[in-house]
């Protein structure tokens, strides 16, 4: 079996592994060819070319790498031609992956999409463009569900990987182990707290995003929301864990044009020996400030209170406004429907809000209060996920052979 896999940006390398590690458990000598990270690379991947050139954000910084997203597809459907491929498994990015799959499903090809389009909360219309590109979607929540139920398109909701993957340790083991741990077994870790270990009020793990057009647009921000902050509480550190070396090298670089009081607060530290290390992080700390993301849903499930910020390019934005139908960007939030983490969302993300949200958290009932919140949205996904992704593609594809 040949299977043509793409996944988007570090996040979908990680649903990529965990869908290719299943698969690689049923099957035999697949061969596996398409877009991916380490993780997938780890598992066999052959890569046609770099994840990070598909690591676009926003509808109008899009526009500016058209070019190239359009000679990457050429590029990709040239290359699953000549693989031959049986399977096409597109991880998210559904602007770049549906319109492969669209390519490839008249050529025979099963075709899955893993990660439905927020078609639930925007641009329903484009459930159509999905029924013509693909044979399954696979969902990671249950409230994505209906809208295929409706449009009656297969869909299977498989749960987030992260539900499976993240050990159990992280949430059962004190908050001071797990930090004593952390340090002790990374060398800048304990470089960054060795005069100040015995002087730390709370650590906060700050998570930019994965993307370098996330980090920087969003961690500018939170800088100076950190520098606000010192000014509160002198004694607060943060913990910046990065995806790689090279966007270790671009937060370090932002970092170095703030003040001395700054950079000494702050340590950035990329772990290439432990690919859990920022949940690691997230662990180890107290509070979480991060991008929206998946980043969200980690910090809930390992049950770490959070403040998350977003922002975009305005036009980008403006435009995202006028069409999204839900009331949340943050998973947490979504999952609950209501907001148990504040958000803090285009102009009202400011150093002074940012300072405003991290300082109440810090208050012992608002800490609680939030923890439990999250603790009990948790529980509640757990319930209603409970079927493997690779298992689920597997019997829609015998029961497509059969048809």
């Amino acid at each position: 079996m040949v299977i043509g896999i793409v996944a988007g940006e570090a996040s979908g390398d990680a649903l990529g592994a965990d869908f290719m590690a299943q698969m690689n458990n049923l099957f035999d000598g697949i061969t596996w060819v398409g877009v991916g990270g380490a993780r997938m690379i780890a598992q066999g991947l052959t890569p046609i070319f770099e994840l990070e050139r598909l690591a676009v954000m926003g509808l109008v910084e899009v526009l500016s790498q058209l070019p190239d997203l359009l000679k990457a597809r050429q590029e990709l459907l040239a290359a699953f031609k000549q693989a031959n491929i049986d399977w096409f498994i597109g991880i998210d990015a559904p602007d770049f992956n549906l319109r492969v799959a669209k390519k490839l499903k008249p050529r025979g090809v099963f075709c899955v999409q893993y990660v439905s389009p927020s078609v639930w909360a925007w641009r329903e219309s484009r459930i159509h463009g999905i029924k013509a590109a693909t044979h399954l979607v696979l969902c990671l929540f249950p409230f994505e569900l209906a809208v295929y139920k409706r449009h009656h398109h297969p869909a299977v909701c498989v749960g987030h990987p992260l539900l499976h993957t993240i050990p159990e340790y992280l949430v059962k083991t004190p908050t001071a182990e797990l930090r004593s741990t952390l340090v002790w077994h990374n060398d800048g870790l304990q470089q960054y707290f060795k005069e100040r270990y015995q002087d730390v009020s709370q650590l906060i793990c700050v998570m930019p995003g994965s993307r370098r057009s996330e980090i920087n647009a969003i961690l500018p921000l939170m800088l100076d929301g950190i520098q606000k902050l010192l000014l509160v509480d002198p004694k607060l550190c943060f913990i910046v864990p990065t995806v790689d070396q090279n966007h270790q090298y671009i937060v370090q670089d932002l970092i170095d044009k703030h003040s001395a009081q700054l950079r000494e607060a702050i340590t950035v530290v990329y772990d290439q020996s432990q690919p859990n290390f920022s949940q690691q992080a997230m662990a180890a700390s107290d509070i979480v400030l991060l991008a929206s993301g998946t980043a969200t849903l980690e910090a809930m499930l390992l049950e770490r209170p959070m403040v998350v910020i977003y922002q975009l390019n305005n036009l980008t934005y403006q435009i995202a406004k006028r069409l999204v139908k839900v009331p949340f960007v943050s998973l947490p939030n979504i999952l609950a429907d209501e907001q148990i983490v504040p958000e803090l969302i285009q102009e009202k993300a400011t150093a002074m809000s940012i300072c405003r949200s991290v300082t109440q958290l810090m208050l012992d009932r608002a800490y609680k209060v939030q923890q439990q919140a999250l603790i009990q949205t948790k529980e509640a996904l757990k319930n209603q996920s409970n079927q493997q992704p690779a298992h689920a593609v597997v019997e829609h594809w015998l029961e497509q052979q059969k048809s």
